[in-house]
């Protein structure tokens, strides 16, 4: 007996949980947007409505407005939504112990074991839909089928408050006739890729030779080609599953642009020393240092580097961001101003596991650091994070002057897309 599978899918999730707390609004376009005055300006989030009315998410305030001049803009509420997203997990429980998040708005539900109890998967998706709309206020839509892909693809079918049934008799003649970017993880890179061999839509890829795919995408291209053939068969995780962590970052849109290396520096630091204390916190370590940068156009380049042995410690986080940035950018950033700078860990592993160590790895300067950091982020706990802080951040108090520890940021919908 194959398995079955829900994915629900709250539609305009964060403008419609806002717009519940704002019935004048209903029926104009109203957008979700961030703070102007931090430089976060942009659209975060947008009803049917405005979508309608050409109003995309990522553009930015200016741009929607002029677009739409009579657009609503509301700023984002975090608690709300989360505390929504909770409500709504509370409704899944009711039919499935089985209930994996895949974002704040989204989860997949595996009601196979339920359905003696509550009918087919197509009527406990009514039923969830039905339930969410009354007791929420807001809608879903509701993709069922065999496997967790499928739902994903069935969920986005049809919107808003429908639910649509994929089987493996239907899925060739509904999802192979459309764009490969449709499927799960084909994000723009990997679009462009298949393109140049022919291939644009998910049909073309479940027929394409396999060994080619995964001659041209390797790992990635093996697991596109099954799941663009229905063959996944990755289980729902259960309700209190806590996924494996994979890397560990902050980010932060400058309340200026960045035109020198002293600025990028002085904003890597306050996010090195976060990303190390979260670290720490975990008793993780990292062994990839990723850094992600945003100039004034909104493009994005992202590179990384390994470190010579797994580390916690700020310093070495910093210096190898650092080290990516000046490979990176030319000196003169006033050509290209930065407007965000994202610093992250990866490849993670337990702070107790055994490393490899370099032959010039100085042992006890390492101990000395790490023990100098972690008095620091005692003093921090005890007394709050600005209690003490490197002299060389009061150089620039309006770039160092955040907190990305307490102050991480909900991005409703990713409004740049890689891959």
């Amino acid at each position: 007996m194959n398995s079955v599978i829900l994915h629900v899918d709250m539609n305009n999730f964060f403008a419609s949980v806002s717009c519940r707390s704002h019935p004048e609004l209903v029926g104009k376009p109203v957008a979700i947007c961030g703070d102007i005055e931090k430089r976060h300006g942009i659209v975060l989030a947008k009803n049917n409505i405005a979508k309608a009315r050409g109003v995309k998410t990522g553009s930015t305030i200016g741009e929607a407005s002029f677009i739409c001049p009579d657009l609503c803009m509301l700023p984002p509420d975090n608690t709300l939504y989360l505390e929504v997203s909770k409500q709504a997990k509370r409704i899944y429980y009711d039919y499935t112990s089985q209930v994996e998040s895949f974002g704040i708005d989204e989860c997949w539900l595996d009601v196979t074991g339920s359905l003696r109890l509550f009918g087919d998967g197509v009527t406990i998706a009514d039923e969830i839909r039905r339930r969410i709309r009354e007791e929420l206020g807001v809608t879903a839509s509701v993709g069922v089928s065999y496997n967790k892909i499928f739902a994903k693809m069935g969920s986005d079918y049809k919107k808003p408050d429908a639910t649509t049934l994929i089987t493996e008799d239907n899925f060739r003649d509904l999802l192979w006739p459309l764009p490969v970017s449709d499927l799960l993880f084909v994000g723009r890179a990997t679009r462009s890729k298949l393109h140049l061999w022919g291939i644009d839509t998910i049909g073309d890829l479940a027929q394409a030779n396999f060994q080619e795919i995964v001659g041209l995408l390797g790992k990635c291209g093996a697991g596109l080609w099954q799941f663009a053939n229905g063959l996944d068969r990755t289980p729902v995780a259960e309700g209190d599953h806590m996924p494996i962590i994979k890397s560990v970052g902050n980010s932060t849109t400058a309340p200026r642009d960045l035109v020198t290396a002293e600025d990028v520096y002085i904003t890597m630091r306050v996010l090195s020393e976060s990303v190390a204390a979260r670290l720490r916190a975990d008793r993780l370590c990292c062994s990839t240092v990723q850094i992600e940068l945003r100039d004034t156009r909104l493009s994005v380049i992202s590179r990384q580097r390994q470190v010579y042995y797994p580390t916690n410690l700020s310093e070495e986080i910093l210096s190898a961001a650092f080290s990516l940035f000046r490979a990176t950018c030319p000196r003169d950033l006033r050509q290209m101003p930065l407007r965000s700078v994202a610093v992250r860990a990866a490849q993670l592993s337990s702070e107790d596991d055994g490393a490899q160590l370099s032959l010039d790895f100085d042992a006890g300067r390492h101990a000395r650091m790490e023990a100098l950091e972690r008095t620091v982020d005692r003093l921090r706990t005890r007394f709050g994070d600005r209690v003490i802080r490197r002299a060389h951040l009061y150089t620039d108090p309006l770039l160092s002057g955040f907190c990305p520890k307490n102050e991480n940021q909900i991005h409703p919908e990713p409004f740049m897309k890689g891959s």
